[in-house]
């Protein structure tokens, strides 16, 4: 399967970058300029996702980090610091568990540990959508449900290009990480993770990593603290991405 990736930067510690689902390098176009100057960036597309190559569901939590750990390999990533959005935050909870020799720190953005069944009930919905219609059938209410109405009404083009982000996930791809993402369950063994942690939620996020959420996740997890990026709703990153990179920013020089 071929995995669609860049690096940016040229020296410094080893940065990854985890997408979610629908979402392709260009989610972290805003942290690039942020984290390049002192690290080495590297961000990829999940399976089916913008330019990875798509195979037939089913997926797993555990087949989207051994696609990670193959990138790592490749790309000659020896160690490296580790944040993920959305499932990409699940992905990298997962990969703390199972590659922590591979991993400096990790940062688990917006996200959950579990998969509990009034969010799977949402999830459900889309695929049924998606496997009668397309990816473009969710476009809209995929694009409306990552922002605050404030936020998405002053930034008409900030929406348009997150709809084209979208648009270019494939309905295999789509189908498949949304799977890997209902069967999600590795919170029972968060208090085994043994590595740097720093969960940041948005702190008008009401769905996808609530703040109240994502701090009883710290909690279970040996030294880990929990900070909200105000705000700034799902994907905290492209609605106040000055705030979400200086919080990014100090936590990886503190442990580089």
């Amino acid at each position: 399967m071929k995995i669609n990736f860049r690096v940016d930067g040229g020296r410094g510690p080893w940065v990854t970058l985890v997408t979610g689902i629908a979402n392709d390098t260009t989610l972290w176009n805003a942290q690039v300029p942020a984290l390049a100057k002192d690290f080495r960036v590297l961000r990829y597309d999940l399976r089916g996702q913008g330019g990875s190559e798509a195979t037939p569901a089913p997926y797993s939590i555990a087949l989207l980090v051994d696609d990670l750990v193959r990138l790592w390999d490749e790309a000659g990533v020896e160690k490296t610091h580790l944040i993920g959005l959305g499932l990409g935050g699940g992905i990298v909870q997962a990969a703390a568990l199972a590659h922590v020799d591979r991993l400096v720190s990790v940062m688990p953005v917006c996200c959950r540990a579990k998969m509990v069944p009034e969010f799977a009930a949402m999830w459900h919905g889309l695929v049924e959508k998606v496997k009668k219609e397309g990816v473009e059938s969710i476009v809209e209410q995929t694009a409306q449900r990552w922002f605050s109405d404030d936020f998405k009404a002053k930034n008409p083009s900030v929406l348009d290009e997150v709809r084209a982000m979208i648009r270019r996930t494939s309905n295999e791809g789509y189908l498949g990480c949304v799977g890997a993402f209902l069967g999600m369950d590795v919170e029972k063994d968060l208090g085994k993770i043994r590595v740097p942690t720093h969960y940041l939620s948005g702190a008008d996020d009401k769905v996808g990593g609530p703040p109240a959420l994502m701090a009883a996740l710290a909690a279970q997890v040996p030294g880990a603290r929990h900070a909200s990026v105000p705000g700034a709703a799902h994907i905290a990153n492209i609605q106040n991405p000055g705030g979400f990179n200086a919080a990014v920013v100090k936590f990886l020089k503190e442990h580089s």
